[in-house]
Protein backbone atom coordinates (compact mmCIF):
# COMPACT_ATOMS: atom_id res chain seq x y z
CA UNK A 1 0.00 0.00 0.00
CA UNK A 2 1.47 3.31 -0.96
CA UNK A 3 2.17 6.27 1.89
CA UNK A 4 -0.76 8.11 0.16
CA UNK A 5 -3.17 5.46 0.54
CA UNK A 6 -2.04 4.53 4.13
CA UNK A 7 -2.77 8.82 4.97
CA UNK A 8 -5.94 8.41 3.58
CA UNK A 9 -6.87 5.21 5.28
CA UNK A 10 -5.50 6.26 8.76
CA UNK A 11 -7.26 10.29 8.20
CA UNK A 12 -10.43 7.60 7.71
CA UNK A 13 -9.88 5.97 11.25
CA UNK A 14 -8.93 8.70 12.95
CA UNK A 15 -12.58 10.03 11.72
CA UNK A 16 -14.15 7.00 12.38
CA UNK A 17 -12.36 6.70 16.01
CA UNK A 18 -13.66 10.50 17.01
CA UNK A 19 -17.00 9.80 15.73
CA UNK A 20 -17.20 7.40 18.10
CA UNK A 21 -15.96 9.34 20.54
CA UNK A 22 -18.83 12.02 20.10
CA UNK A 23 -21.46 9.19 20.10
CA UNK A 24 -20.27 7.78 23.59
CA UNK A 25 -19.83 10.97 25.25
CA UNK A 26 -23.95 11.88 23.97
CA UNK A 27 -25.14 8.88 23.62
CA UNK A 28 -28.00 9.68 26.67
CA UNK A 29 -28.38 13.27 24.56
CA UNK A 30 -28.54 11.82 21.11
CA UNK A 31 -32.22 12.34 21.13
CA UNK A 32 -31.93 15.68 21.92
CA UNK A 33 -29.41 16.58 19.30
CA UNK A 34 -31.40 14.78 17.09
CA UNK A 35 -35.00 16.81 18.68
CA UNK A 36 -32.97 19.92 17.47
CA UNK A 37 -31.87 19.18 14.00
CA UNK A 38 -35.67 17.88 13.35
CA UNK A 39 -37.15 21.23 14.75
CA UNK A 40 -34.77 23.56 12.66
CA UNK A 41 -36.20 26.78 11.40
CA UNK A 42 -36.14 26.64 7.21
CA UNK A 43 -35.89 30.02 6.86
CA UNK A 44 -32.59 30.49 8.87
CA UNK A 45 -31.11 27.20 7.11
CA UNK A 46 -31.71 29.15 3.68
CA UNK A 47 -30.07 32.30 4.95
CA UNK A 48 -27.38 29.96 6.07
CA UNK A 49 -26.95 28.26 2.90
CA UNK A 50 -26.88 31.69 1.16
CA UNK A 51 -24.25 33.29 3.40
CA UNK A 52 -21.97 30.37 2.66
CA UNK A 53 -22.10 31.19 -0.90
CA UNK A 54 -21.44 34.61 -0.48
CA UNK A 55 -18.26 33.42 2.14
CA UNK A 56 -16.70 31.28 -0.76
CA UNK A 57 -17.53 33.97 -3.49
CA UNK A 58 -15.59 36.67 -1.07
CA UNK A 59 -12.56 33.47 -0.59
CA UNK A 60 -12.25 33.58 -4.32
CA UNK A 61 -12.08 37.67 -4.92
CA UNK A 62 -9.18 37.45 -1.98
CA UNK A 63 -7.70 34.85 -3.98
CA UNK A 64 -8.23 37.05 -7.33
CA UNK A 65 -7.04 40.12 -5.63
CA UNK A 66 -3.58 37.95 -5.10
CA UNK A 67 -3.41 36.91 -8.42
CA UNK A 68 -3.75 40.20 -9.82
CA UNK A 69 -1.17 41.94 -8.20
CA UNK A 70 1.34 39.45 -10.19
CA UNK A 71 -0.19 40.68 -13.42
CA UNK A 72 -2.03 37.87 -13.96
CA UNK A 73 -5.40 38.28 -15.87
CA UNK A 74 -7.90 35.45 -15.03
CA UNK A 75 -12.11 36.06 -15.18
CA UNK A 76 -13.20 36.06 -11.83
CA UNK A 77 -15.53 33.00 -13.06
CA UNK A 78 -12.98 30.77 -13.67
CA UNK A 79 -11.41 31.60 -9.53
CA UNK A 80 -15.04 31.27 -8.06
CA UNK A 81 -14.69 27.97 -10.18
CA UNK A 82 -11.76 26.71 -8.64
CA UNK A 83 -12.12 27.87 -5.32
CA UNK A 84 -15.79 26.27 -5.30
CA UNK A 85 -14.03 22.81 -6.90
CA UNK A 86 -11.53 23.08 -4.04
CA UNK A 87 -14.38 23.60 -1.05
CA UNK A 88 -15.77 20.17 -2.52
CA UNK A 89 -12.53 18.53 -2.14
CA UNK A 90 -12.26 19.37 1.26
CA UNK A 91 -15.34 17.18 1.91
CA UNK A 92 -12.92 14.22 1.21
CA UNK A 93 -9.40 15.11 1.29
CA UNK A 94 -7.44 16.80 4.47
CA UNK A 95 -9.95 19.72 5.49
CA UNK A 96 -8.80 23.00 3.27
CA UNK A 97 -5.14 21.60 2.69
CA UNK A 98 -7.12 19.06 0.12
CA UNK A 99 -9.02 21.91 -1.14
CA UNK A 100 -5.86 24.04 -1.60
CA UNK A 101 -4.31 21.51 -3.42
CA UNK A 102 -7.18 20.95 -6.13
CA UNK A 103 -7.51 24.82 -6.57
CA UNK A 104 -4.25 25.65 -7.11
CA UNK A 105 -4.12 22.91 -9.74
CA UNK A 106 -6.67 23.88 -11.34
CA UNK A 107 -5.08 27.35 -11.61
CA UNK A 108 -1.90 25.88 -12.94
CA UNK A 109 -3.39 24.02 -15.75
CA UNK A 110 -5.62 27.35 -16.74
CA UNK A 111 -2.40 29.32 -16.70
CA UNK A 112 -0.05 27.18 -17.09
CA UNK A 113 2.06 29.09 -14.83
CA UNK A 114 2.55 26.93 -11.70
CA UNK A 115 5.13 29.03 -9.76
CA UNK A 116 2.58 31.95 -9.60
CA UNK A 117 -0.42 29.56 -9.19
CA UNK A 118 0.91 27.88 -6.06
CA UNK A 119 2.49 31.09 -4.52
CA UNK A 120 -1.28 32.33 -4.71
CA UNK A 121 -2.61 29.84 -3.15
CA UNK A 122 -0.26 29.69 -0.51
CA UNK A 123 -0.04 33.30 0.28
CA UNK A 124 -3.77 33.68 -0.01
CA UNK A 125 -4.18 30.77 2.97
CA UNK A 126 -1.20 32.44 5.00
CA UNK A 127 -3.70 36.24 4.75
CA UNK A 128 -6.85 34.03 5.42
CA UNK A 129 -5.58 32.62 8.85
CA UNK A 130 -4.10 36.21 9.99
CA UNK A 131 -7.51 37.38 8.99
CA UNK A 132 -9.04 34.08 10.99
CA UNK A 133 -6.69 34.76 13.99
CA UNK A 134 -6.87 38.99 14.18
CA UNK A 135 -10.82 38.43 14.80
CA UNK A 136 -10.26 35.92 16.90
CA UNK A 137 -7.57 37.79 19.00
CA UNK A 138 -9.59 41.19 18.88
CA UNK A 139 -13.09 38.80 19.87
CA UNK A 140 -10.94 36.75 23.31
CA UNK A 141 -9.58 40.64 24.27
CA UNK A 142 -13.34 42.15 24.16
CA UNK A 143 -14.87 39.15 26.07
CA UNK A 144 -12.08 39.17 28.54
CA UNK A 145 -11.28 42.70 29.31
CA UNK A 146 -14.60 44.33 27.90
CA UNK A 147 -17.60 41.25 29.24
CA UNK A 148 -15.45 40.59 32.74
CA UNK A 149 -15.07 36.99 31.84
CA UNK A 150 -11.84 36.65 33.23
CA UNK A 151 -12.20 32.38 33.01
CA UNK A 152 -11.63 32.33 29.09
CA UNK A 153 -8.26 34.80 29.69
CA UNK A 154 -5.98 31.48 28.14
CA UNK A 155 -7.97 31.21 24.92
CA UNK A 156 -7.12 35.33 24.63
CA UNK A 157 -3.61 34.41 25.67
CA UNK A 158 -3.62 31.39 22.43
CA UNK A 159 -5.46 33.84 20.07
CA UNK A 160 -2.72 36.67 20.64
CA UNK A 161 0.12 34.13 20.63
CA UNK A 162 -1.27 32.99 17.16
CA UNK A 163 -1.86 35.77 15.64
CA UNK A 164 1.88 36.98 16.54
CA UNK A 165 3.21 33.84 15.46
CA UNK A 166 1.42 34.13 12.03
CA UNK A 167 2.66 38.10 12.15
CA UNK A 168 6.27 36.89 13.18
CA UNK A 169 6.07 34.35 10.47
CA UNK A 170 5.20 36.98 7.52
CA UNK A 171 8.05 39.68 8.64
CA UNK A 172 10.75 36.72 8.49
CA UNK A 173 9.60 36.06 4.80
CA UNK A 174 9.11 39.64 3.61
CA UNK A 175 12.86 39.77 4.79
CA UNK A 176 15.18 38.13 2.31
CA UNK A 177 17.91 38.24 4.21
CA UNK A 178 15.90 36.81 7.33
CA UNK A 179 14.24 34.50 5.02
CA UNK A 180 17.40 32.97 4.10
CA UNK A 181 18.64 32.57 7.16
CA UNK A 182 15.71 30.97 8.40
CA UNK A 183 15.91 28.61 5.29
CA UNK A 184 19.71 27.14 5.94
CA UNK A 185 19.16 26.97 9.49
CA UNK A 186 16.51 24.69 8.71
CA UNK A 187 18.42 22.58 5.68
CA UNK A 188 20.68 21.73 8.20
CA UNK A 189 18.22 20.04 10.85
CA UNK A 190 16.13 17.11 10.62
CA UNK A 191 13.42 19.49 9.35
CA UNK A 192 13.69 18.60 5.66
CA UNK A 193 9.83 18.82 4.82
CA UNK A 194 9.63 22.47 7.16
CA UNK A 195 12.41 23.33 4.91
CA UNK A 196 10.48 22.63 1.94
CA UNK A 197 7.27 24.25 3.04
CA UNK A 198 9.41 27.64 3.82
CA UNK A 199 10.93 28.20 1.40
CA UNK A 200 7.98 27.38 -0.79
CA UNK A 201 6.10 30.61 1.16
CA UNK A 202 9.34 32.43 0.61
CA UNK A 203 9.11 32.13 -3.21
CA UNK A 204 5.65 33.38 -2.91
CA UNK A 205 6.48 36.33 -0.68
CA UNK A 206 8.90 37.15 -3.53
CA UNK A 207 6.84 37.33 -6.06
CA UNK A 208 4.53 40.05 -3.45
CA UNK A 209 7.18 41.64 -2.60
CA UNK A 210 6.36 45.60 -2.50
CA UNK A 211 2.73 44.46 -3.35
CA UNK A 212 1.68 45.56 -0.17
CA UNK A 213 -1.41 47.78 -1.05
CA UNK A 214 -2.62 44.15 -2.49
CA UNK A 215 -1.80 42.39 0.42
CA UNK A 216 -3.35 44.72 3.00
CA UNK A 217 -6.58 44.92 0.22
CA UNK A 218 -6.47 40.61 0.58
CA UNK A 219 -6.34 40.86 4.53
CA UNK A 220 -9.31 43.31 4.47
CA UNK A 221 -11.18 41.28 2.01
CA UNK A 222 -9.97 37.76 4.27
CA UNK A 223 -11.83 39.79 7.43
CA UNK A 224 -15.16 40.22 5.72
CA UNK A 225 -14.91 36.23 4.79
CA UNK A 226 -14.50 35.36 8.14
CA UNK A 227 -17.36 37.85 9.39
CA UNK A 228 -19.45 36.16 6.75
CA UNK A 229 -18.18 32.49 7.70
CA UNK A 230 -19.37 33.79 11.53
CA UNK A 231 -22.47 34.92 10.58
CA UNK A 232 -23.44 31.57 8.83
CA UNK A 233 -22.74 29.83 12.53
CA UNK A 234 -24.77 32.54 14.18
CA UNK A 235 -28.08 32.08 11.64
CA UNK A 236 -27.26 28.22 11.56
CA UNK A 237 -27.62 28.72 15.69
CA UNK A 238 -31.00 30.92 15.50
CA UNK A 239 -32.14 27.72 13.42
CA UNK A 240 -31.39 25.38 16.51
CA UNK A 241 -33.10 28.11 18.72
CA UNK A 242 -30.79 30.47 19.79
CA UNK A 243 -28.83 31.11 22.70
CA UNK A 244 -25.04 31.33 21.46
CA UNK A 245 -24.35 35.38 21.96
CA UNK A 246 -22.57 36.63 18.41
CA UNK A 247 -19.33 37.39 20.50
CA UNK A 248 -18.71 33.96 21.23
CA UNK A 249 -19.71 32.59 17.56
CA UNK A 250 -17.18 35.67 16.08
CA UNK A 251 -14.23 33.76 19.10
CA UNK A 252 -14.66 30.65 18.42
CA UNK A 253 -15.15 30.04 14.84
CA UNK A 254 -11.85 31.43 13.62
CA UNK A 255 -10.36 28.80 16.48
CA UNK A 256 -12.00 25.82 15.06
CA UNK A 257 -11.40 26.58 11.38
CA UNK A 258 -7.64 26.65 12.85
CA UNK A 259 -8.37 23.42 14.35
CA UNK A 260 -9.66 21.86 11.47
CA UNK A 261 -6.43 22.81 9.10
CA UNK A 262 -4.89 19.93 11.15
CA UNK A 263 -4.80 17.48 8.30
CA UNK A 264 -5.90 14.32 10.54
CA UNK A 265 -9.36 13.72 9.95
CA UNK A 266 -11.44 12.97 6.50
CA UNK A 267 -12.89 16.61 5.32
CA UNK A 268 -12.64 17.87 9.39
CA UNK A 269 -15.39 14.81 10.24
CA UNK A 270 -15.14 13.95 13.76
CA UNK A 271 -12.95 16.61 14.57
CA UNK A 272 -15.26 19.30 14.45
CA UNK A 273 -17.83 17.64 16.24
CA UNK A 274 -15.33 17.13 19.03
CA UNK A 275 -14.48 20.78 18.76
CA UNK A 276 -17.75 22.58 19.04
CA UNK A 277 -18.79 20.96 22.30
CA UNK A 278 -15.01 21.93 23.43
CA UNK A 279 -14.77 25.75 22.53
CA UNK A 280 -19.16 26.54 23.64
CA UNK A 281 -19.02 23.67 26.26
CA UNK A 282 -15.68 26.80 27.78
CA UNK A 283 -18.74 29.40 27.69
CA UNK A 284 -21.97 27.30 28.94
CA UNK A 285 -23.43 26.60 25.84
CA UNK A 286 -25.18 23.25 26.22
CA UNK A 287 -22.98 20.13 24.69
CA UNK A 288 -25.98 18.85 22.62
CA UNK A 289 -26.49 22.49 21.08
CA UNK A 290 -23.04 22.35 20.24
CA UNK A 291 -22.74 19.11 18.50
CA UNK A 292 -26.18 20.13 16.66
CA UNK A 293 -24.23 23.14 15.33
CA UNK A 294 -21.46 21.61 14.53
CA UNK A 295 -23.28 19.13 11.95
CA UNK A 296 -25.25 21.85 10.93
CA UNK A 297 -22.43 23.93 9.74
CA UNK A 298 -20.87 20.74 7.87
CA UNK A 299 -24.07 19.52 6.59
CA UNK A 300 -24.41 23.17 4.99
CA UNK A 301 -20.78 23.23 3.92
CA UNK A 302 -21.09 19.94 2.12
CA UNK A 303 -24.30 21.21 0.75
CA UNK A 304 -22.85 24.57 -0.61
CA UNK A 305 -19.80 22.75 -2.13
CA UNK A 306 -21.39 20.27 -4.35
CA UNK A 307 -22.07 22.58 -7.29
CA UNK A 308 -17.77 22.51 -7.30
CA UNK A 309 -18.31 18.64 -7.61
CA UNK A 310 -20.36 19.46 -10.77
CA UNK A 311 -17.55 22.01 -11.96
CA UNK A 312 -14.79 19.36 -11.19
CA UNK A 313 -16.80 16.32 -13.51
CA UNK A 314 -17.57 19.10 -16.47
CA UNK A 315 -14.04 19.92 -16.52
Amino acid sequence: MSGRWQGALLRGLISLALIALVLWRFQDRLAVVWALLASAKLVWVVVGVLLFWVAMLINAFKWWTLLRAQGVQVPFLAMARFTFVGFFFNNILPANIGGDVMRGYGLAKYTEQNAGAAASVMLDRLIGLSAYMSVAAISALIVVFITGRTDLWPLAVVAVIALMGLMTIAAFLISRRISRAVSRLLHRGVLEKVAGIWDALAAAFELYRFQYRSLALAFFIGLMGIATTSMVNYVLSLALGGGIPLLDIFLFTPLIALVLIVPISIGGIGLSQVAYPFFYGLVGVPGELALALSLFVQAVQIFCSLPGGVLWLLS
